[in-house]
């Protein structure tokens, strides 16, 4: 049996050992960014198996409050049930299937439908049926199949709200492993010790394989030169960070060569990864900073404060849906439309019990750095776009990612594997992932 790419040329049917082949430990085939049949597996098989974020528990502060979004091509609503806990459920009705819930977020008692107006509690259980007499006899409220389905796995790390839609596989806490120090991370730096994902959300597409995005996050390769229209004389790129010094990012050194990769990477099992934070031009500070810090050293000591405030990552990508952008403290979601078409969203982060000026300067930065008409986004989804168009073209079959192959060393400190951060060895990664997904599941 054959099957029908994008371009209407034939492709061999899709094997577990076809899918091994597109995958070698320098490279990959350029088939996985343009095959339909290959997009529709990793729906199924990546998206279909593994831990996505679906939000934050702050999202759905009140009981009723409610955050939609999907998951691969299942829409799902995030709820807060009356008792407090967070629910994940389908956007679906029991009944004849039609999407539940038709906006992005808000407060209900219950979800109605509104093609026969079946209504659902907040656990996505059947609260009532019009006409019920109509039914056989046998028809049960309490059934739990005729209600909005609850995923099968929902869990909660430091707020962050996971979910998946099987019952195998690893735990969350196996799942993220020693990566999960980075929501650690920032979530420490709360005064109080937690996050609120408020303030909005930024939206952009672009015509592209959504693996294009979630390497960008495994890339620092690219940055100093992607990114050179944004670099000032002396080197340092635009303020990225809240406070009024201190917060540009060194580019490049003065004699013009990049100055980062020093920093470091680091990649972790199942395809997440960290780079290091990047050089500034001095220690953060400005007078709403000066508050916080003094909030900090009193509720935590100077030290600790001291630590908390020392910035050890930029990013930190979990695969394959969330990156917590820590440097700008915010997430950003990858969302797969089709073979050539991803959504991202971008929610901001505001430190809980931090001033309020910070979070402005958060937002602020955002719209000058992650926007999609922003000085730095515009860089990164024209590249997408290029690549995308790029292989379309016969001239080889196979991608190169060989930079600083076999110079990962284990990281007894913050886990994980080491290497320099022009390395792309976060990419290889993720692509070993991929195959374990699409091909080695257990």
């Amino acid at each position: 049996m054959t099957q029908l790419n994008e371009n209407n040329s034939e492709s061999v049917a899709i094997t577990d050992e076809t899918l091994r082949g597109l995958v070698a430990s320098d490279r990959v085939n350029r088939r996985i960014y343009l095959d339909q049949a290959i997009f529709d597996l990793e729906i199924d098989r990546i998206f279909g198996r593994a831990w996505l974020l679906v939000g934050h528990e702050s999202q759905v502060p009140s009981s009723g409050d409610f955050f939609c979004t999907t998951l691969g091509r299942s829409p799902v609503v995030m709820v807060r049930a009356e008792t407090g806990q967070v629910n994940v459920i389908h956007n679906r009705c029991g009944h004849r299937g039609a999407k539940v819930v038709n906006t992005l977020s808000g407060n209900n008692k219950r979800f109605r439908c509104m093609y026969h107006s079946w209504s659902y509690n907040l656990d996505g259980s059947l609260s009532s049926v019009p006409l019920r007499d109509g039914f056989p006899s046998d028809f049960d409220l309490k059934d739990r199949s005729r209600g909005m389905a609850s995923l099968p796995c929902v869990e909660i790390y430091r707020g962050f709200v996971f979910a998946k839609m099987n019952a195998s596989g690893p735990t969350l806490l196996e799942h993220l492993g020693d990566a999960r120090f980075a929501m650690d991370e920032i979530a420490d730096r709360s005064p109080v010790g937690e996050l609120e994902v408020c303030g909005g959300m930024h939206r952009y597409y672009f015509k592209g394989n959504w693996k294009h995005q979630i390497e960008n996050l495994a890339d620092q390769y690219h940055a100093p030169f992607s990114h050179e229209s944004s670099v000032t004389p002396d080197g340092y790129q635009f303020s990225r960070r809240p406070g009024e010094k201190g917060t540009r990012i060194k580019m490049l050194n003065k004699d013009g060569t990049p100055g980062t990769e020093s920093k470091g990477q680091w990649w972790f099992p199942w395809g997440h990864n960290a780079c290091g934070a990047q050089t500034t031009d001095g220690d953060q500070g400005g007078e709403a900073f000066d508050r916080y810090r003094s909030e900090l050293e009193r509720l935590k000591g100077v030290e600790q404060a001291r630590d908390l405030l020392t910035h050890k990552r930029h990013l930190a990508f979990f695969y394959p849906n969330f990156d917590l952008h820590i440097l700008a403290q915010a997430i950003r979601v990858v969302r797969p439309i089709s073979v050539n078409l991803t959504e991202v969203q971008i929610f901001p982060i505001k430190l809980k019990g931090a001033p309020e000026q910070m979070f402005s300067d958060t937002v602020r930065l955002l719209n000058l750095t992650h926007s999609c008409s922003s000085l730095a986004q515009t860089d990164d989804v024209e590249a997408f776009e290029r690549i995308q168009t790029g292989l379309q073209g016969r001239s080889g079959e196979w991608i190169r990612i060989q930079r600083a192959i076999d110079r990962d060393v284990p990281d007894k400190e913050r886990g994980g594997m080491l290497g320099p951060q022009f390395t792309e060895a976060a990419i290889r990664n993720q692509h070993t992932a991929w195959v374990k997904y699409m091909a080695d599941w257990q």
